[in-house]
C-alpha cells in the first residue's frame, strides 16, 4: 500500500509539473476586502468562486480590520501576485501599504477595480489616477470632469456638481465602444446585464485608455439620461487596470443576480486575465447573454470553451 501511495504521489507531482510546463499554472491574485458600504462578506466569495471555478486563477483574500479599528498592521505582500482585485471601500490603508501598492502597479502589476472600489480614497490622487473615474466620498468638480459617451466619443464635462449616483436597479444593455481589444475578442457589440445598479455621474482624472462598454442611464429610473462608461481600462506606469462599475452584491450568494450574470462573470474573467498577463486566451462561453436575454450562473461556474 505504501508503494502504491508513493507512486500515486509521484504521479500527481509529474502531472502538476506537466501543467506548469505547458503554461497552465494558475494566475496568482489577491482580493482586498473587509470594509465596504456594500455586502463584502458575500461579494468576495462570489468573486473568488467565479475566478477559481474557471481553473485559471488562484486567489488569496486579504481582509482588513473593521471600520474604525487599528489599520497599522494591515499589510499585503504584493510581490506574490500578478494582479490585485479591489473589493474595498473604507478606511485608509497604512502609508507603507499605499506605497507598496503604487510600486506594484507602476512596475507592471494588474488591478481590477470592482464596483464600490471606485468610491474609495477620494483624496488619494494616485489612486484616482489608477481608477480614472470615481463617485461619492465627497467627489465634485474639484475631483475632475464628468466623463460620458456622446456623439461617438467620450466627453469630459467640467460643469459643477457631485460625483457618483445611480438610479433604481434594473436590467440594462451594454454597448461596445472600441473596435478591438483582447478582452472583447468574439464578444457581441450589445448584451443584456441582469438587474444591477447603473453607476452614473462619475468623475475624476478621466484618463481612460479604452472604453469597452457603456450603458444608457434612463431618467425614468432616476439616472443621468446619458450613456455612461461601465467597463474600461486604464494604464498607470507599466500596470494594466480593468475597471468594472457593475456587480452590486445581493443579500446572499443565492440572491445575487448582478454577480450571477454570465456576462458580468465573463468580463471579470477576461479582465482579470488581461490585467495580469496582457492577453486573453478564453473563448466566448456558450451561455453569454444576448442583446435581449439575460443569462445567469447561480453556481458561479463559468462556461469556458476550450
Amino acid at each position: 500500500m505504501r508503494i502504491i501511495s508513493n507512486l500515486f504521489a509521484i504521479g500527481l507531482t509529474l502531472i502538476s509539473a506537466l501543467f506548469t510546463a505547458c503554461g497552465s499554472k494558475p494566475i496568482q491574485g489577491v482580493i482586498i476586502t473587509g470594509q465596504n458600504n456594500h455586502n463584502w462578506p458575500v461579494s468576495h466569495q462570489a468573486i473568488k468562486m467565479t475566478l477559481e471555478n474557471s481553473g485559471l486563477f488562484k486567489m488569496d483574500v486579504a481582509i482588513s480590520p473593521a471600520a474604525g479599528e487599528d489599520m497599522s498592521g494591515f499589510d499585503v505582500d504584493f510581490s506574490k501576485y500578478q494582479f490585485v482585485f479591489l473589493d474595498y471601500n473604507g478606511d485608509p490603508w497604512p502609508e507603507k501599504m499605499n506605497e507598496a501598492f503604487l510600486d506594484f502597479v507602476r512596475n507592471g502589476g494588474g488591478v481590477v477595480v470592482y464596483h464600490a472600489a471606485d468610491n474609495s480614497f477620494s483624496s488619494w490622487d494616485e489612486y484616482n489616477k489608477i481608477i480614472a473615474l470615481g463617485g461619492w466620498g465627497g467627489r465634485n468638480e474639484k475631483s475632475g470632469p464628468y466623463v460620458y459617451w456622446k456623439d461617438g466619443a467620450l466627453v469630459k464635462d467640467t460643469s459643477e456638481g457631485f460625483g457618483g449616483s445611480h438610479g433604481a436597479r434594473h436590467e440594462f444593455v451594454l454597448n461596445q465602444r472600441v473596435a478591438s481589444h483582447p478582452i472583447l475578442e468574439g464578444l457581441p457589440e450589445h448584451w443584456k446585464h441582469a438587474s444591477d445598479e447603473l453607476y452614473d455621474r462619475l468623475r475624476g482624472p478621466g484618463n481612460i485608455k479604452d472604453c469597452l462598454y457603456t450603458a444608457y442611464s434612463p431618467v425614468e429610473k432616476g439616472g443621468s439620461g446619458r450613456e455612461e462608461p461601465q467597463i474600461f481600462t486604464v494604464e498607470y506606469g507599466k500596470g494594466k487596470i480593468f475597471h468594472i462599475t457593475m456587480g452590486h452584491c445581493g443579500e446572499t450568494l443565492e440572491d445575487n443576480p448582478a454577480m450571477q450574470c454570465a456576462g458580468f462573470q465573463t468580463m471579470l474573467l477576461r479582465g482579470s486575465e488581461w490585467c495580469a498577463t496582457g492577453k486573453v486566451k478564453q473563448k466566448v462561453p456558450a451561455d453569454f447573454p444576448t442583446e435581449t436575454q439575460v443569462s445567469l450562473r447561480p453556481d458561479y461556474k463559468p462556461v469556458i470553451n476550450k
